[in-house]
């Protein structure tokens, strides 16, 4: 479990210095960052040395100790001290080293031989850190050595917002063991789910030669306290298992180990039988366990701190135990006892599902999965084996209830899975701040009866023995795919892997908190451009779910295509089980115990009871846990239809007011940084209309109950393509037909097509925007032009995600202030690329207008 104590109330500094004997200086070499890549939240920005540090600057970094992670820790301090207080320290080594002013760095014993003084009654446990003061020394003290680097790291977190250290007292203990990444990266340099470019692991079928921006991650890792990183992904390529990848994989580990991240990697229970040469991968099997004992002896020879494995069995094609009607224990027991003599772990995921479900049968149900498979088997699993469960029973969704697996293995090691990279929350292309969304689950109470002590998932996860719950270990993991772009293509989305691994650290910090901190560690702190970033992280969830999937529906995405655009009917009809059974009369899966697919009876009594009830049931999972019809009164005493609207409206509103507030930062926050942001912030404003128009007219047609505020179908800013004077362009349907506006576009088979309609409004200063679709392959060409003149041009260059015309697709080209006089020809011409026929969808032209920085409630 987690503890921090920070004292900084202002008192008189200590006087007394510190004289020991100089043993050995060293200087560090003089660079800005460490490998390659975006610094992230490690810019290192300048700050007032003098609230710092108002007696003086520390002038050298004393290393105690001689392993890789003290020398990180030292350099990282170098690094802060030249990037935050404008000054160069030197470096000293060795238990005797002088200082008057200095900061010294070494574990708990280090620390007690240097000064026997300072012997502590208790043993600081394994990656704890402790900071303070002796006399005008600094103090980093680790409880091993990896807690000297988070050490490191936390003073600095401490200097870049500007605490004053006058009195300086802090301890700190990781809440979990396990707090890894996984990297669903594959050996040919892509990545599952991954929105940031290729993998900096991987390219061409093996390891990269430059693992520079290897190392610079390990280096992010480490400053929030991540310890292990899964570099390939769940669905595992094979051969890495093979003798020759297996040396190259070292090779990353070797750049992970400075900033304590232990490597893993994800395997196939397969592998004894396709690349050992066994007829069988029964984990019954004595001579499969054999195998698996020699490969695990083999990568332990290779990589002495190897982490240990993922698997992924049993699950979307993957294979696994139940072909030999063995158990998901058998499986993860064969492998974790080859791994228990190196002192690894099994991360074995509880995904594991039937994605072949009879849409038909009422009572079947994925979200039943996990429970169903895995509670039988609790007690079962080895001590080093821990159950990975998603957040949620489904699948990443925009809103999920915390999986009720998490209180249904009381005996059995368990492990919280986030995800990091946004699948179903827009793909780092809308800005989504996860981190108030894992903390609804994490703080999920799943005490077995209302007279018990709080049992939040947090708690069972912390790998305590506690009550009723008999765990050795556990912890957090999180699916991040960076890449080379970027990191996670987004700047604004780094906040997700900031905010990861401080939650990882400790689960009971706030959401804003962690804004704050990632906030200013990134930008620095400035009060406005503070509060304007925090604004806008902190709201961005609500404002997503706004426009996408209501009342704990679902996401809404084309889940059988990209996972980006909408696609409502996508959840139907097909053995997925995301199913949301929407019909004319009503929407929403029942999973009541009463009447139901019983999902509910799967969580602790009091739970069950506050979701099988309506009235107590929270509206925003009314959807995923009850099928009512579109009339039925919510709490806020809004219809379930009028809610869709309204949040829907609201929710685009919300999304387009995030650009003029990001605007105000020009200047503040580096040029690339702002042009990449507004980007997708604009972009975002153009999708999120895409999005409010599919799902409110699709459950208009679908209800047959109309708008109340007359908003849904009637758009008088737009002239629809297909409307207009066409020369060389054909109308063609759009499907889904609620992703392009009235379900049709234009498209071009000609080298070059245009349509046009002429103004017959008054006068006036407009913002025009060109809807249109950019497909992955195809750089189609437009150009705008009004009376005769360009006044735009643009190549459809983006690299959305599809090859068709439908909401994953759609995208616009914005021109504010363009002046109009009635009479005038607004035309638009279009140069198709190859199959991408440069196709429109519309026209919506609006009066200029300052645009509001503020995000009110639009009558939800």
């Amino acid at each position: 479990m987690s503890w921090s104590i920070r004292s900084v109330a202002r008192h008189s500094a200590f006087t007394a210095a510190v004289c020991l004997p100089l043993l050995t200086v060293r200087f560090v070499a003089a660079q800005t960052s460490l490998g390659a890549g975006e610094p992230a939240w490690l810019a290192y920005k300048p700050v007032d040395p003098t609230v710092i540090f108002p007696g003086g600057i520390p002038d050298t970094i004393t290393e105690l100790g001689q392993n890789v992670l003290e020398d990180s820790a030292a350099r990282e301090l170098v690094l802060g001290w030249r990037g935050m207080l404008q000054h160069e320290p030197r470096v000293m080594h060795g238990t005797r080293a002088e200082a008057v002013q200095a900061v010294i760095v070494g574990t708990q014993a280090e620390i007690e031989t240097w000064r026997s003084s300072l012997k502590a009654t208790a043993p600081l446990p394994p990656d704890t850190y402790k900071l303070f003061h002796q006399g005008k020394v600094i103090v980093v003290e680790g409880g091993d050595a990896r807690g000297t680097l988070y050490g490191a790291f936390a003073l600095l977190r401490d200097i870049a917002e500007q605490h004053p250290l006058t009195s300086l007292h802090e301890t700190s203990t990781p809440w979990a063991s396990i707090r890894w990444t996984n990297e669903w990266d594959n050996p040919n340099g892509t990545i599952e789910r991954g929105y940031a470019g290729p993998s900096i692991f991987f390219e061409d079928g093996r390891v990269r030669t430059d693992l520079s921006r290897a190392a610079a991650y390990a280096r992010l890792l480490g400053s929030v306290g991540i310890d292990g990183c899964t570099i390939n992904n769940v669905n595992a390529d094979i051969n890495l298992l093979k003798p020759e990848n297996l040396k190259d994989i070292a090779r990353i580990a070797d750049v992970f180990r400075p900033y304590g991240v232990r490597l893993a990697i994800s395997v196939d229970m397969s592998s004894p039988q396709v690349i050992g040469g066994l007829n069988t991968f029964d984990p019954l099997d004595p001579q499969v366990a054999a195998w698996w004992k020699a490969k695990i002896d083999e990568i332990y020879a290779l990589i002495p701190d190897f982490g240990g494995v993922v698997i992924k069995a049993d699950s979307e094609g993957r294979v696994g135990p139940s072909k030999y009607g063995r158990s998901q224990a058998d499986a993860a027991n064969v492998v974790a006892r080859a791994l228990k003599p190196h002192r690894g772990v099994v991360l074995y995921r509880a995904f594991v599902y039937n994605n072949h479900l009879d849409w038909h049968d009422m009572k079947a149900d994925r979200a039943r999965a996990g429970y169903d498979i895995f509670h039988p088997l609790d007690g079962k699993f080895d001590d080093n084996v821990i159950v990975q469960i998603k957040n949620g029973p489904i699948d990443f969704q925009v809103r999920e209830p915390a999986s009720p697996l998490f209180a249904g293995l009381p005996n059995t090691n368990e492990a919280a899975e986030f995800q990091i990279t946004q699948e179903y929350t827009g793909q780092q292309r809308h800005l989504v701040y996860l981190v108030p969304m894992w903390k609804e689950s994490l703080d999920t109470d799943m005490r077995a009866s209302a007279t018990a002590a709080p049992l939040p998932v947090k708690l069972l996860v912390s790998g305590r023995s506690i009550a009723t719950q008999h765990h050795t270990t556990g912890g957090f993991i999180g699916v991040s795919g960076v890449g080379t772009d970027g990191w996670l293509g987004s700047p604004l989305a780094l906040a997700n892997l900031y905010g990861f691994g401080r939650l990882a650290w400790n689960p009971n910090f706030s959401a804003a908190v962690i804004s704050d901190e990632w906030t200013r560690l990134s930008f620095g702190n400035d009060p406005q451009m503070r509060a304007t970033i925090n604004q806008l992280e902190l709201n961005s969830w609500h404002i997503y779910e706004s426009y996408t999937g209501p009342l704990g529906v679902g996401t809404l995405t084309d889940i059988l295509g990209a996972h980006f655009g909408p696609g409502i009917e996508s959840a139907e009809g097909n053995g997925w089980g995301q199913w949301i059974r929407a019909d004319h009369n009503g929407v929403g899966m029942d999973r009541t115990v009463a009447n139901g697919t019983g999902y509910i009876g799967q969580y602790p009594a009091p739970l069950a009871a506050k979701f099988e009830s309506l009235s107590t049931c929270p509206d925003d999972l009314l959807l995923f846990m009850h099928h009512v019809p579109y009339t039925y009164r919510l709490h806020s005493g809004l219809s379930v239809m009028q809610y869709i609207d309204n949040t829907h409206y609201w929710g685009a509103q919300a999304a387009a007011a995030q650009v003029p507030a990001w605007e105000t930062l020009h200047g503040k926050v580096p040029d690339a940084t702002y042009a990449e942001v507004l980007k997708r912030l604009q972009f975002q404003a153009g999708a999120a209309i895409v999005w409010r128009d599919a799902i409110t007219q699709w459950f208009t047609k679908e209800s047959g109950i109309p708008d109340a505020l007359g908003r849904v179908g009637r758009y008088p800013e737009r002239i629809e393509a297909e409307s207009m004077q066409r020369n060389g362009y054909t109308v063609v349907d759009v499907t889904p037909w609620e992703t392009a506006s009235g379900g049709k576009a234009v498209a071009c088979n000609l080298p070059e097509c245009s349509v046009q309609t002429t103004w017959d409004k008054p006068d006036g200063l407009y913002d025009i925007a060109v809807q249109y679709f950019d497909l992955l392959h195809g750089h189609s060409r437009f150009s705008l032009s009004v009376a005769g003149n360009e006044v735009d041009h643009w190549t459809a260059g983006d690299t959305l995600p599809g090859d068709k015309l439908n909401g994953s697709t759609s995208t616009r080209r914005v021109l504010d202030r363009v002046a109009i006089h009635r009479g005038n020809i607004i035309s638009v011409t279009g140069q198709p690329d190859g199959n991408e026929l440069a196709p429109l969808d519309y026209l919506s032209i609006v009066p200029s207008k300052i645009h509001s920085s503020v995000m009110k409630d639009a009558g939800r």
